[in-house]
Formats: structure tokens, C-alpha cells, sequence
């Protein structure tokens, strides 16, 4: 088995003892990413789509330093504070997968690190 670990600081740093990403044998397995700005390590805005945006710049980031794309998404789990901001939420994910349109799970959840609105993990395959 061959594992990588991925690090980038065009994302935001770990908040804990995780990896922003691994690799295991061409599969890419990359962390939930709240809309954290990188540079600054704080929230983008409390508004529910830059947060979605945010967060969705932050994975393009990882996948990027480990030779993927948004194109080799199959899979996303998506975290949010509230159900009733789902559709403000699909209008900015939409703009990111256009042409491929990975599985996906949305929960609602009761909290999420920092307090954001939104939490975003996905699984990449080359």
C-alpha cells in the first residue's frame, strides 16, 4: 500500500492532529474543510454561500497540490448548521460541479468546529 500525506498552505492548516489529506494507492481521502481563509486562519463571512464558496476554494486547493482536479470528486459529504440554507448551498456547490457530478450525503448537524455553517469532506480517484 502506498500512502501519501498532502499539505498545502493555500489551505487552512489542520485544527487538530489530521492531515488535510492522504492518498492511498491513487484514492485521495481529503478532510472536512470549513471556510477558513488560509492566509488568516478566520472566517471568510457569516453568510452561508461565501462559506460554501470558501470552503469549496479550500478543497480545490488540496486537490490541486495532489495532481487532482474537482473532476476526480466521486464522493462528498456536506455539513451544515441549518437544512433551510440547502438551497443556497446547492447554487454555489453547482457552480463547482458542472459537468461531473460526484455522490454526495448532506446532513444537518448540530455543531461544527468554529461554529461555521458549513463543513465540506470529499474522496477523489485517479
Amino acid at each position: 500500500m502506498s500512502k501519501r500525506y498532502i499539505h498545502t498552505d493555500n489551505a487552512p492548516a489542520a485544527l487538530g492532529p489530521y492531515s488535510q489529506a492522504v492518498e492511498v494507492n491513487g484514492t485521495l481521502y481529503v478532510s472536512g474543510q470549513i471556510p477558513f481563509v488560509p492566509a488568516t486562519m478566520e472566517l471568510v463571512s457569516e453568510d452561508v454561500q461565501e462559506q460554501t464558496k470558501q470552503s469549496l476554494e479550500n478543497i480545490k486547493a488540496i486537490l490541486t497540490e495532489a495532481g487532482y482536479s474537482l473532476a476526480d470528486v466521486v464522493k462528498a459529504g456536506v455539513f451544515i448548521k441549518d437544512m433551510n440554507d440547502f438551497g443556497k448551498i446547492n447554487e454555489i456547490y453547482a457552480q463547482y460541479f458542472t459537468d461531473t457530478k460526484p455522490a454526495r450525503a448532506c446532513v444537518e448537524v448540530a455543531r461544527l468546529p468554529k461554529d461555521v455553517k458549513i463543513e465540506i469532506e470529499v474522496i477523489a480517484v485517479k
